[in-house]
């Protein structure tokens, strides 16, 4: 008779002890599978971690390519005020902004249609429309790419942009280390669920590439 193989728990996250100050932008890079978006999910409530707390001083945003909670059986619109309450925005809200979220995911001629019908990337339109419909207090963006044609692209690009301007606290998972540079005022770097290296964007980069070498 066999024994029952005994399944080992996974840990995303081990003794993650960060603080990101107000007007601060702060980076996080890893390879994948490194803790990143995870991370991100617990800063914004979807996931609740077995220990310790994750403590916000106003609203979060989650900018993600992941739409969680979509529905194929709903159609887009039903979709839009699931995904809208799940951010935490209200049925008065989401009424007041449905209009203009259907324009810019330009699903004008899709929107009561079910979502099953939908291509990924009229699904990932829509949810970056919603999601980036109401500016928040502390915005997350985890690896947020364009989709859709070059004009959609850059009304994405145009947008995100001036979120991020306008935000009181941003975090940015994202490979793009050019753009962490740019505009991270101090990174982290995630391996195997801890944080491995903090320090100025420079600094981090450095330990980041020097690891990959090896």
């Amino acid at each position: 008779m066999g024994k029952d193989a005994t399944i080992e728990p996974f840990v995303a996250l081990k003794d993650v002890n960060i603080k990101v100050k107000k007007g601060e932008i702060l980076g996080i890079i890893g390879k994948n599978g490194s803790g990143k978006s995870t991370l991100l999910r617990v800063m914004s409530g979807i996931y609740q971690p077995d220990e310790g707390k994750a403590m916000a001083s106003g609203p979060v945003n989650l900018l993600s390519n992941v739409r969680i909670g979509f529905n194929g059986n709903l159609s887009g619109r039903e979709n839009a005020y699931l995904y809208g309450s799940i951010l935490g925005h209200s049925r008065q809200t989401m009424d007041s902004l449905m209009q203009s979220i259907i324009e810019f995911a330009e699903l004008e001629a899709f929107i009561d249609q079910p979502l099953r019908t939908y291509s990924s990337g009229m699904q990932a339109r829509l949810g970056l429309s919603v999601a980036s419909a109401v500016q928040p207090e502390i915005l997350l963006i985890d690896e947020v790419l364009a989709v859709g044609d070059e004009g959609f692209k850059e009304r994405s690009r145009e947008r995100i942009k001036s979120m991020v301007q306008d935000a009181a606290t941003v975090v940015i998972v994202s490979h793009n280390l050019n753009y962490q540079k740019q505009v991270c005022d101090r990174m982290l770097l995630m391996e195997g669920g801890v944080v491995a290296s903090e320090g100025t964007p420079d600094e981090v980069i450095a330990v980041y590439r020097e690891r990959m070498k090896r």
